[in-house]
């Protein structure tokens, strides 16, 4: 079938529910309004306000909630409006979802799977553009992953939904209906922890995910530059493997993301390959990102977004070296 992601996203959570009683849902609207991007719309019909539960504007209460049901059991799916908003509940993600398993030696688990959606483009405020991957993945015993596709997005979630271990699963917002891809009607797993080759290339690694996927993937096309393109879709944990076998092969690396640039995962790439690779580099390894800045006003977001420009202008600088 051609969905967008938001269609992807919804006929994943429509099977993982039929695939497992214990599975429910639980956010803002999720229910009648189906959610404020639609991910969620027609569930309550099919499933029930039991399975599919609408909560009270406390995005504390609905993570603690989904903790106290995965201990009793359950694989409940929470969503959080915007990830902006997660950060009311980050003492219930930090201090008790990621560590309950490490502190009770594995006795309790806590299989949820955190939906949110992440990242700018579309002239939101900036608690609706939060790129919070990086914060997240500091957190040992949490899995953090974001999707560029409809294919990976479904495959991902329900492999996500399959898990024993918390999952934060961000969805690029600018991605919900940017496009079509033909995916398959049934259920199937996308790998977590292991990164996409989205294009194979000699003279360069662009390693990046999320937004700026499509973004590289123009830029690469439009310059007809011999690179190889790597999705990472998991960020957390990194494929490590797959980054540090590109960049030996290429020997120049540009790493790119939408998030802003201090201390975040382009810095964690670029130190395990300048760790394990740097012999093999050809040249230093580049980073673009957005400005480490709080997210600008909407007239300001695509002075602040890495573009096709800034893109292409690394690219020329890093082969001229």
């Amino acid at each position: 079938m051609l969905v967008n992601m938001v269609s992807a996203i919804n006929n994943a959570l429509e099977l993982i529910l039929k695939e497992n009683k214990d599975a429910v849902l639980l956010g803002e609207d999720i229910g009648r309004d189906g959610g404020v991007f639609r991910v969620t719309e027609g569930l309550v019909d099919k499933f029930g306000d039991e399975r599919v539960i609408d909560t009270p504007l406390a995005e504390s209460g609905i993570i603690g909630t989904s903790i106290g049901m995965a201990l009793a059991g359950m694989h409940p799916i929470p969503e959080v409006q915007f990830a902006g908003f997660m950060y009311l509940s980050v003492s219930q993600i930090v201090n008790h979802a990621a560590r309950y398993r490490s502190r009770s030696r594995s006795t309790f688990k806590v299989p949820m799977t955190i939906r949110t959606p992440v990242s700018g483009g579309v002239r939101t405020l900036e608690h609706h553009s939060e790129s919070p991957e990086a914060i997240y993945s500091h957190i040992g015993g949490l899995i953090v992953v974001e999707p560029s596709t409809p294919y990976d997005a479904k495959g991902l979630l329900i492999k996500a939904a399959r898990m024993e271990d918390p999952v934060l699963f961000l969805e690029p917002t600018r991605l919900y209906r940017l496009f079509k891809q033909e995916i398959p009607e049934e259920a199937y797993e996308v790998p977590i922890g292991k990164a996409n080759i989205v294009k194979e290339g000699s003279d360069l690694s662009i390693i990046t995910y999320g937004t700026m996927v499509n973004v590289a993937k123009n830029v690469i096309e439009k310059k007809k530059v011999n690179a190889e393109l790597i999705d990472l879709r998991t960020i957390n944990p990194l494929d490590e493997s797959t980054i540090l076998n590109s960049a030996k092969k290429t020997g120049r690396v540009i790493v790119l993301h939408e998030a802003p640039l201090s201390f975040g995962v382009g810095a964690e790439i670029s130190a395990r390959i300048a760790e394990k690779a740097m012999f093999e580099l050809k040249s230093p390894i580049m980073r673009v990102s957005s400005d480490s800045l709080p997210y600008p006003f909407p007239g300001y977001e695509k002075f602040y977004i890495p573009n096709e420009k800034k893109v292409s202008k690394a690219i020329e600088k890093i082969m001229s070296v």
